[in-house]
Parts: structure tokens; C-alpha cells; sequence
């Protein structure tokens, strides 16, 4: 079966493990694929030698990939730009990228994180810095642990936009024999399912580093979701797309990875190092350490209950023995409660989580993704 291939002009800002996955991605995919790398010798090494040892040491790039050091020269004739850029410093290299984009360019974001200062979502950030249209900004999210990408193992990410016509041109991009793209106009949903799984795999990461077993993991993964979709949902998501490759999904892979950067996180937490001592040891920045406090402080603001996080951040805190997580055993009270978080059950999306893991399931079947459409 003939598969359609479609050819651009993209660039990718950020050349660690996964903006140089997601150039792999586009150049697998037809495109020519120009990386901007803040270091010289990384920029070299994917130039010259088709590989970038720092980050995904063994994998071989395709030729249709190069690297350079300015972003005037990384985005010249660029129709499509790909952010992947720590979320704390992505309206600083914003303020750089404005000067050199073109006016028609699509603008999408791969990142998984809320601004600190601000609690905006990267979508919003990069709008409001560039004071570009919504229309033409995107958010690509999904289960996509970097490395086994890069070594093709097969997967599906979820494109969101407002314009789901831009979505759609993004997704024909990101698509090759080993990655399939489905898409969605739930921008919220999408952007925030990446960022609260973060936050539960470092909770997970904690238990596993204290040594706890499957129950307890399996009880936080699932009352992760409901928190996740309680969130999401009170922000204006549809609660489907939690339940999809950018809520389920990705918190099912990023949960059970050693790969994972918030996993490792936590693990270490659990082990007893100190929240400084986890920063100094991780090579790469794991999102959920920096979204803990603007997410708890946006729930507050919408009277949506996060158990998990909060213990999550009481361990990062130093307030609470890593010994002493069970965020799920936390209620208001002894009376049995729902399942749910919230009062308005069905407002948040249904009252059971086998529905939430029945709406994934059946999306999977029939080749949907989130909310929306192929």
C-alpha cells in the first residue's frame, strides 16, 4: 500500500533527545529538516556525522537532516516551526526566534510543561510572544518516549490546533512507516494531558524508588487520570481527549519507562535524594519538577481536588517521608467516595475510569485519537 509523502522546508528549535527524534520524524517523513542547536559541537555532530552522541547515542539521522548554531539560518524558508525547548525558557528564545520567522509560518509546540510565572500553556506562550494567530500554532503530544523512537519502534502521537486544517497539515508531516499522527481541535486537552502525566510519573517514580509493587502504582496511575481529565476538563477540555494518545496514552508509557525523565525523577526522590540533589543528577530537564507548583495553584483556582500532586510536592518540598505516599488513600473524609474528584460527575466526563479506558480503547480500534478527527 502506496503511502502519501509530503515535502517541506521545516526547522526544529532544541536539539536534545526529543527535538532531534522529532527531526528524525519529519526527515523520515519526506521532509528537509533544518535542527537549531544552542551548542556547536552538537550541531556538528548531526551535520557531519548523522548522529547526536549527546543525546541519542547509536541512532543514525538522515541525511535530510542538518544542524546550525543561528536561528536566523535555522528558520530562513521555513513553512513549518517545531518548538523543543525547556518550557522555563521558551518566551526567551521566542523573543529571539520572532524577528527571523515568516509571517505565514505554522508554530508547534512539542513541549510538555506550564510556564511558571504565568501558568500558560506553551501554546499560549508562543502566541502571546509572537502575537501569532492560534490558527497557525499547534501542539503535537502523545506516548513518545524519545529513544525508542529514534530506534523506529512503532507509535502514534495526537496533533491539536484550533485549525484543524493546520492540524492536518502538520500530522501529513509527521507521519512514516514506523509513526502515525492523528489530530484534534482540543488544544487544552492536548497541552494538558502532557502535562499532568508528568507530574503522576513522578509519582509513580517515587513508589518505585520506595520500593512499593503494582498495586499501589496501578491505584496511582488510575486516579491519576481522574485527576488528569478533572483538570483538563475544568479548563475547558473535552474529557476524551484524556482519554487519549495525549491523557491515556502518554501517561501509560511515561509511568512505566525507565526512559522517562519525570520517572527517574521520582525514583530518585523515593531513593531519599534531595529535590537539589535530583535537579544536579538529571542530564535532561524532566518537566513535572518545574509544573508542580503552577498546577496545584491553577486547581486551587478551579476548586479541582489533586491528591496526588500535592503529595508529590510535599516529597519535593521535603515535608512528607517519600515512605509515606499514598495519595490515593487521601479523602475529605471516612464516608466511601465516587470515583471521581469532582462533584459534577458528569460534567467531568463520566463517572467510572473503565470508561475513560474504554473510550481509549475504542479510539485506538477505529483509528481516532483524541477529540476530533483523522
Amino acid at each position: 500500500m502506496s503511502r502519501k509523502t509530503t515535502t517541506a522546508r521545516v526547522a526544529v528549535i532544541g536539539s536534545g533527545s526529543w527535538g532531534t527524534t522529532f527531526g528524525k520524524i519529519l526527515a523520515d517523513g519526506g521532509s528537509d529538516v533544518t535542527m537549531w542547536a544552542r551548542r556547536a559541537e552538537v550541531a556538528r555532530d548531526i551535520s557531519k556525522n548523522h548522529r547526536n552522541q549527546d543525546y541519542l547515542p547509536g541512532v543514525t539521522l538522515p541525511p535530510r537532516m542538518t544542524a546550525v548554531t543561528k536561528l536566523a539560518d535555522a528558520v530562513a524558508g521555513a513553512q513549518h516551526v517545531f518548538v523543543a525547548v525547556p518550557s522555563q525558557s521558551l518566551r526567551d528564545n521566542l523573543v529571539e526566534l520572532r524577528p527571523h520567522l515568516a509571517d505565514e509560518a505554522s508554530i508547534v509546540s512539542l513541549m510538555k510543561g506550564v510556564e511558571r510565572s504565568s501558568g500558560m500553556r506553551m501554546s499560549q506562550v508562543i502566541e502571546e510572544t509572537l502575537d501569532w494567530d492560534p490558527a497557525r500554532v499547534a501542539a503535537a503530544s502523545g506516548p513518545n518516549l524519545a529513544l525508542e523512537i529514534a530506534k523506529e519502534q512503532p507509535t502514534a502521537a495526537v496533533v491539536a490546533s484550533q485549525s484543524l486544517e493546520t492540524a492536518q497539515a502538520i500530522a501529513l508531516l509527521a507521519r512514516n512507516s514506523y509513526f502515525r499522527t492523528f489530530v484534534n481541535t482540543d488544544v487544552i486537552g492536548t497541552e494538558f494531558g502532557g502535562v499532568l502525566k508528568n507530574l503522576i510519573a513522578v509519582a509513580i517514580g517515587i513508589v518505585d524508588g520506595v520500593g512499593y509493587g503494582e498495586n499501589t502504582k496501578a491505584s496511582i496511575i488510575t486516579r491519576g487520570l481522574v485527576e488528569m481529565t478533572d483538570f483538563a476538563v475544568a479548563f475547558g477540555a473535552q474529557p476524551e481527549t484524556l482519554s487519549g494518545l495525549a491523557g491515556l496514552g502518554d501517561l501509560i508509557a511515561t509511568c512505566q519507562s525507565p526512559l522517562s525523565r519525570n520517572n527517574t525523577a521520582g525514583r530518585l526522590l523515593g531513593q531519599g535524594y534531595s529535590f537539589s540533589s535530583v535537579v544536579k543528577q538529571m542530564q535532561q530537564t524532566a518537566e513535572g519538577l518545574a509544573s508542580v507548583g503552577p498546577v496545584l495553584e491553577m486547581a486551587d483556582s478551579v476548586g479541582v481536588s489533586m491528591p496526588i500532586v500535592q503529595q508529590v510536592k510535599q516529597v519535593l518540598d521535603g515535608t512528607l517521608d517519600p515512605k509515606g505516599i499514598a495519595p490515593h488513600l487521601t479523602t475529605e473524609s471516612d464516608e466511601p467516595q465516587g470515583e471521581r474528584t469532582t462533584d459534577d460527575a458528569k460534567a467531568a466526563g463520566g463517572g467510572a475510569v473503565w470508561g475513560a479506558l474504554k473510550r481509549a480503547f475504542d479510539q485506538l480500534r477505529n483509528g481516532g485519537g483524541s477529540a476530533g478527527s483523522d
